[in-house]
């Protein structure tokens, strides 16, 4: 599609497009933000360099895309209601989002995108992986697909953040979200079906007996980490990148240890649950 606001470069066939020409430290048009939107619905994933912006502008570009969302951590010490602090160092047990997974789909109503900023990175390494659930689902068979049409899977917080969180102050206070969606959605915008399942908050298959579903997850698990479905993004300071959390999954490559990387996410409130 032609663009007359912003410059948008595919970087893989599937999935991720780098945009240039457009200044997130400044308001934007609605028709600016109109074309970053369709950007997004095209590529899945949008990469912006060279954003040396504030808190509040990163907050402000975000709202053009729906209310922010309030992670389920937020009343931690240390974390910001509307922006979650992504930071590892010489002292971190693990990092958020080492399996591929797309956030918080143990919400009743998972977020409808991320948008995260770099801020300090490693000397080298920190790159953040994408996958298209698109792509994933299509390269089923006609078999497999007709097979989990109507499973639904269970999704679960606890898991992952009661690790994360663990020893901080009020962290055994805190609740995490569970819920059940679709195994297959279809995208609420483009109408496409893509795999709505991941190994970092998916728990079960809810119609299947443990050890079946167990085998399932595993292998659309593998589905969605096959590399052809992927790209992988290598940061620069300042770098954002856009990801439509309904359609895409990432997963963190902490190659890093013991070296400092810290950006901020925010997320974007959704308006309809996952649905078959």
């Amino acid at each position: 599609m032609q663009y007359r606001r912003i410059s948008v470069e595919p970087v893989s066939p599937v999935v991720g497009a780098e945009v240039s020409g457009i200044d997130l430290s400044s308001p934007l048009d609605d028709e600016t933000v109109e074309e970053v939107r369709r950007a997004l619905l095209d590529h899945l994933v949008l990469f912006f360099h060279d954003q040396d912006i504030d808190f509040e502008s990163h907050k402000a570009f975000a709202r053009h895309f729906g209310d922010l969302h309030v992670h389920p951590g937020a009343s931690l010490k240390g974390n910001n209601a509307e922006l979650v602090r992504i930071y590892a160092d010489d002292k971190s047990k693990m990092v958020a989002g080492e399996r591929w997974h797309s956030d918080l789909t143990c919400d009743p109503l998972p977020p409808m995108g991320s948008i995260l900023h770099m801020h300090v990175l490693p000397p080298c390494g920190g790159d953040t992986q994408f996958t298209s659930a698109y792509a994933a689902y299509d390269g089923l068979s006609d078999r497999m697909k007709s097979y989990l049409e109507g499973l639904t899977a269970h999704h679960d917080g606890t898991r992952v953040f009661s690790t994360a969180y663990a020893g901080r102050e009020g962290s055994e206070k805190v609740s995490y979200p569970k819920a059940d969606h679709p195994v297959v959605c279809r995208h609420p915008e483009t109408g496409r079906k893509l795999l709505f399942v991941n190994p970092e908050y998916t728990i079960r298959i809810n119609e299947l007996g443990a050890a079946e579903g167990e085998a399932v997850l595993n292998f659309l698990y593998g589905q969605i980490g096959q590399p052809q479905y992927s790209t992988r993004f290598r940061w620069r300071r300042h770098s954002m990148a856009f990801w439509d959390n309904r359609s895409a999954q990432h997963i963190a490559v902490w190659d890093y240890y013991p070296a400092v990387r810290l950006g901020y996410r925010a997320t974007i409130v959704n308006t309809r649950p996952p649905a078959a």
